[in-house]
């Protein structure tokens, strides 16, 4: 009878994937780009770095990471904010025609108004309360809003005082 082929022997278990040594070194590297603008992705693709799954691991396991993490991504989205300024400063891309007569690439100015658009909403999510459409309606602590009720008579009052001004009768 003869014998199943035997299994080529494998690397040992554990020793394959990145390295997953959390260190402060590392740990600032991934905040310092977060903070100039690199997306997650972009920079655990990188050589050296660790996976996605292990800074998500890591931002559970380190409370300290994670908070430092929160405040890389609200300076992200200052970095986004400038960047959307040098994007809108760039000078357009200028195509020439077969008449010899340069124009505006409209190609190019779809691209630029995209990434202007993404940068606004990723700064919008990352920062609301600077960066959100949302207006809220508040005074500060010396000087609260308040809310006042009107009756049917004072709206009335209020608006015959206003068809006045628009007449002109004073």
């Amino acid at each position: 009878m003869e014998k199943p082929p035997r299994k080529k022997p494998g690397p040992p278990k554990g020793t394959g994937g990145r390295p997953s040594i959390y260190s402060p070194e590392l740990i600032a590297t991934i905040l310092a780009r977060i903070s100039n603008g690199d997306s997650l992705r972009k920079i655990t693709s990188t050589e050296g770095m660790p996976s996605m799954d292990t800074v998500w691991k890591w931002l559970i396991r380190y409370p300290d990471f994670a908070e430092q993490y929160a405040r890389a991504r609200e300076e992200q989205a200052e970095t986004y904010a400038d960047e959307i300024i040098a994007i809108i400063d760039e000078q357009p891309q200028q195509i020439v025609d077969d008449k010899g007569v340069a124009r505006t690439d409209s190609g190019w100015v779809s691209w630029q108004r995209n990434r202007v658009d993404t940068r606004k909403w990723v700064a919008s999510k990352l920062k609301p309360k600077k960066f959100g459409d949302r207006t809220t309606l508040a005074g500060d602590s010396e000087a609260p809003v308040v809310v006042q009720n009107q009756t049917t008579d004072e709206v009335r009052e209020m608006l015959k005082m206003i068809e006045m001004k628009v007449r002109g009768v004073d």
